[in-house]
């Protein structure tokens, strides 16, 4: 601060310098008359300067060239001109003024500066003294902690040594009162099971499994296996009494149903069924209460963690009893060496237990459903059995499966059956597709593999035998015209058949990735049979417009279309879906294919249909080349007429075709004809379009720009052109003439009277820019032709006036 107030003595003694020279601007007073007001306009002007002047002459001082500064500055305000010295005097005044006020301001400055240092220096020592005490009191504070703790650790010492013998004591305490109330819970289910009430006996011991349960944390060994051990020891009791009782309810009921539902209307209804399905329902539900106990009590059966089963709970109690029947009877008939029990034949227990589903669901879903509903429980009935079932078949599955590898046959055959028992498990018995099911089974990496690979060999062999039967490229509804508008030969309706009987056998898959695996598989049968049309197709080239070749044309469109309608399938968007996290996954494909995934803008058929696509336009083209070489050949003679000399249109009674144009239009016709029967509708469309767009610039070219024409020439090719070319394509679309712009304009040019052919030429000749002539040829229904080909077409006419031209 002392540092900061000699730093302004430093600048004001610099100012003050200044001042010598000119003094610190004055406000100004409000002025009375018009000197005055000049007066002070120059003053303000001289007060200006002396600021400005200040500041120069300090930096100036500060430089050391002062003289030469004050040189300067008279020369900048008196000059050379006399007249400037009137103002020295006030320029003087103004000086004088400043440096007053500088020196007051400096002298209050000089005599502040010494007391603020002064009480500055007098906080700071009183501020010093103030932290010694401080400091002496902390160190008295420390040492007296110090003592204190030191004195205080014996009792610390003797304090913890009690508390732990405490918390021993209340652990001890603890551990007893949970042995006093497992044996007071042992004592009541005793005592309710000596009066015979069983409902209470089950509740306590509910109660128990639940304590079970919560001690699991516990370190207490010995605790846990005398509450296991008490558990274990009455559930088996309760467990044994209700199961006997509730086995004998259903022998009653004549359980388990071995016929029909329909058979079942008596032997479920004896005479005493109130009282029976009375006690059904409370030793049903007196089973359900041990369902804790029993799951803490039992491991449940687990097949090996590679078939990836979902983690599902225990089937619930009563339910295991009532399956037991049922399950002695499967292990009985399908296990050892019954005759029952084959290998080759899968289909007798997957039958067995479809049929043994059906036979009790409507008891299950009438008797059974609504005691569940009534304590609450969300099980349901129907399910809980199916599901019992299930393990018994995939238990089998499981045993059975290693066999079978190595048999293409007999493996093909148990996966046929399979599907075909998921097929009517979930259709018609509900059968939920994320509980354990056989796809589960046969999703396991070894067996999966070997399905693929069976799969491949049986699809290829199909697909052999389609290729070679007689009827391969005949289609099925060739005499049903509404049904054949694709004209699909049998081979590719029968492939088309195959690859969606692939889709519904692995649709049901539990993992994604198998699904993308079958996926890649009925692309590369795709591939192997567009392969297979390509070579069969190469062999037809020389008869491009035969029956085959057009067999295989609408093959390929069909499996294309299809395919494109699949991508579309919410199952296939669902697999799309899967490979795009795949690929995420494994950086395979770049972000603009990621995102042409992600937005749907492609599909996982796109590779196969983009192969199809160019076959088929490769076939159309050569198919259109083959015609349009044949027209070229029918079109010689048409080409060599005399165009220039034929009679006008009022020296022939009737106009008629040329005679030269017949093979030309005959050949159209026939090839048109033949190929709307061999061809698809879409198909066709694209093929007469094509040939359409060779015809317009082949006649155009060839023939119209290749010859010049009088009157009747040009009569003459608009009729031939426009009421018998053009109709031939009549029946395909409505207006055939705007497929034909090239001869359709340029037969309007041709056919202009005299005058406004005249006309025309004038304004194309005449029109320096482009949009005039544009104009002028739209008005007579010009616009595919540009204006240099207009101008040649005109020069193609003869019929111009003798004008000098």
């Amino acid at each position: 601060m002392l540092a900061a107030h000699q730093v302004e003595d430093t600048h004001g003694g610099g100012m003050l310098t200044a001042g010598e020279i000119g003094e610190a601007p004055v406000a100004p007073c409000c002025p009375e008359n018009g000197d005055e007001r000049k007066n002070l306009e120059e003053k303000s002007d001289i007060n200006m300067i002396a600021l400005v002047g200040s500041e120069q002459v300090s930096e100036g001082t500060d430089n050391g060239d002062l003289p030469t500064y004050v040189s300067a500055f008279i020369e900048k305000e008196v000059g050379t001109d006399l007249k400037s010295l009137k103002k020295l005097d006030k320029l003087i005044a103004q000086m004088t003024e400043s440096k007053i006020q500088l020196e007051e301001q400096v002298l209050t400055i000089s005599s502040e500066i010494p007391k603020r240092i002064k009480n500055a220096l007098k906080s700071a020592e009183e501020s010093k003294q103030s932290l010694n005490r401080l400091l002496e009191q902390e160190n008295d504070l420390f040492s007296s902690i110090d003592s204190h703790l030191l004195t205080a650790q014996p009792w610390m010492d003797d304090l913890g040594s009690m508390i732990n013998q405490i918390e021993e004591i209340e652990r001890h305490l603890a551990y007893l009162k949970w042995i006093s109330q497992i044996e007071e819970l042992s004592d009541n289910i005793q005592q309710y099971l000596m009066t015979n009430n069983v409902p209470e006996a089950a509740s306590t011991l509910v109660f128990m499994a639940e304590l079970d349960i919560k001690l699991q944390e516990s370190s207490c060994t010995h605790l846990l296996g005398f509450m296991r051990a008490t558990v274990k020891f009455w559930h088996k009791i309760l467990k044994d009494k209700l199961t006997s009782d509730f086995e004998e309810i259903l022998t009653q009921l004549h359980w388990p149903f071995i016929g029909p539902p329909q058979t079942q209307t008596s032997l479920s209804r004896p005479a005493c069924a109130p009282e029976i399905y009375s006690n059904l329902e409370t030793l049903f539900c007196q089973l359900l209460k041990l369902q804790t106990s029993d799951e803490l009590l039992t491991e449940p059966k687990q097949l090996p963690e590679k078939y990836s089963l979902p983690v599902s709970p225990s089937v619930i109690l009563p339910i295991q009893i009532m399956l037991t029947p049922l399950q002695k009877r499967f292990r009985y008939h399908f296990r050892g060496n019954r005759q029952t029990n084959l290998i080759s034949k899968p289909e007798w227990y997957l039958a067995q237990v479809l049929m043994w589903i059906g036979n009790h669901t409507q008891f299950l879903d009438e008797k059974i459903q609504p005691i569940l509903k009534k304590v609450g429980s969300s099980v349901n009935a129907r399910l809980e059995f199916s599901r019992g079932l299930m393990m018994l078949v995939l238990e089998k599955l499981a045993t059975d499966i290693p066999s079978l590898l190595y048999d293409d046959n007999l493996f093909c055959h148990l996966v046929d059956e399979v599907l075909l028992f998921e097929r009517e498990l979930h259709s018609v018995h509900g059968y939920p597709g994320t509980f354990a099911n056989c796809m589960h089974i046969l999703s396991e990496e070894t067996y999966f593999q070997r399905w693929l690979t069976v799969e491949r060999k049986f699809a290829l062999q199909k697909m052999d035998s389609m290729l070679s039967s007689d009827v391969a490229w005949v289609s099925q509804y060739k005499d049903i015209t509404d049904v054949d508008e694709m004209k699909v030969p049998d081979c590719a309706e029968t492939f088309m058949t195959l690859l969606l009987v692939i889709t519904d056998r692995y649709k049901n898959l539990p993992i994604a990735s198998r699904k993308l695996q079958f996926l890649e598989l009925q692309k590369d049968l795709v591939d192997d049979f567009r392969i297979r049309l390509t070579q069969v197709m190469k062999e037809e080239t020389r008869a491009s417009l035969g029956f085959r070749y057009c067999a295989i044309l609408n093959a390929v469109n069909y499996i294309s279309t299809v395919l494109a309608d699949w991508a579309d399938n919410v199952f296939f968007l669902q697999l799309q879906q899967a490979a795009l996290e795949v690929f995420a996954e494994n950086n395979t494909l770049s972000k603009l294919q990621l995102g042409q995934l992600a937005s749907m803008e492609s599909s996982v058929f796109d590779d196969m249909i983009n192969l199809l696509e160019r076959l088929k336009h490769d076939m159309l083209t050569r198919q259109v080349d083959h015609v349009f070489r044949e027209v070229k050949d029918a079109a010689k003679l048409y080409k060599k007429e005399r165009w220039l000399s034929l009679p006008s249109q009022s020296e022939q009674a009737v106009m008629s075709l040329s005679s030269s144009a017949c093979p030309l239009l005959l050949t159209i016709r026939d090839r048109l004809l033949q190929l709307e029967q061999q061809l698809c509708f879409s198909l066709f469309k694209i093929f007469w379009q094509m040939l359409v767009e060779k015809l317009d610039i082949y006649i155009y070219q060839e023939i119209i720009l290749a010859n010049h024409f009088n009157e009747g020439g040009a009569a003459q090719l608009q009729f031939d052109m426009t009421r018998n070319l053009f109709p031939l394509f009549s029946h395909y679309c409505k207006r055939p003439e705007n497929y034909f712009k090239h001869i359709k304009e340029a037969c309007i040019i041709l056919n202009m009277n005299v005058g406004s052919a005249l006309l025309l030429k004038d304004v194309l000749q005449s029109a320096s820019e482009q949009p005039p002539a544009t104009a002028a040829l739209n008005e007579i229904g010009i616009y595919k032709l540009a204006q240099q080909d207009v101008e040649i077409l005109l020069n193609l006419r003869t019929n111009w006036p003798n004008t000098g031209r």
